[in-house]
């Protein structure tokens, strides 16, 4: 399994995946960094923290995971592949679980990554404005806990987006897939069954209450089973 992972890993060097996951978090500071800038009063570490995350859970996450398992799978789809990588002498969900590990791997990187660049961009606002500096001491342990439960909640959206992306040869439905999921959990944002909805699953989890639970429960519990199901259902099907 680790010389498959290790594979993986060295085609993602040679891919546009890390560049990817460096774009997303960077993209959130940006926007930290101007939103807090146009402040003439300072605010609390935690308001300018808790907000990267949301807009991490709200919409950077679903379009991160669109794009970076369509880029995955489009590795072995481009060069028609899969024959030769199923054909290998090795079980073939040893080869799906490796670039599932990977995708995981760097949405868990992004989720670091979006935590130390946020609090850059606060710092460095307030360094160039100092009647903005927040107010209090940030709280980093707390922000990726909630970076942790967001990861969690967004567990069955993964799955599903996983699936979509290696199931199909096209890169079209796995986009068009992550394109409305996203759309539906932009607009129907205050719907109650959103909470029901995998891509809007990772909100939930701002909310205390029965959302939040159900958003942990139904994304964390049921989407890793999502994800060992996709596995095993790739490993047993011909890609179209």
């Amino acid at each position: 399994m680790l010389s498959v992972l290790s594979v993986e890993i060295r085609k993602l060097n040679r891919s546009l995946a890390l560049l990817l996951a460096l774009a997303a978090p960077c993209l959130i500071g940006i926007f930290a960094f101007f939103n807090i800038s146009r402040f003439d009063q300072p605010g609390p570490w935690s308001q300018w923290m808790t907000t990267s995350v949301g807009i991490w859970a709200f919409f950077m996450l679903p379009m991160s995971v669109t794009a970076l398992t369509a880029l995955v799978a489009q590795m072995e789809h481009a060069p028609r592949s899969w024959e030769h990588l199923r054909s290998l002498p090795l079980p073939r969900w040893r080869i799906y679980a490796a670039k599932l590990s990977c995708v995981l791997g760097l949405i868990v990187f992004m989720s670091v990554l979006n935590l130390g660049i946020s609090y850059g961009a606060v710092e460095l606002a307030a360094v160039l404005k100092p009647a903005i500096r927040p107010t209090g001491s940030p709280d980093l342990a707390g922000t990726a806990w909630l970076l942790v439960k967001v990861l969690a909640a967004a567990l069955l959206m993964i799955a599903i987006q996983f699936w979509a992306a290696m199931r199909f040869s096209s890169f079209v439905p796995a986009l068009a897939l992550g394109i409305g999921g996203t759309f539906f959990a932009v607009v129907a944002t205050g719907a109650k069954e959103g909470v029901f909805f995998p891509w809007q699953m990772a909100v939930n989890v701002f909310v205390e209450g029965w959302r939040h639970d159900t958003a942990m429960w139904l994304g964390g519990g049921l989407g890793t089973l999502a994800l060992i199901a996709a596995v095993l259902h790739l490993s047993r099907r011909e890609v179209l």
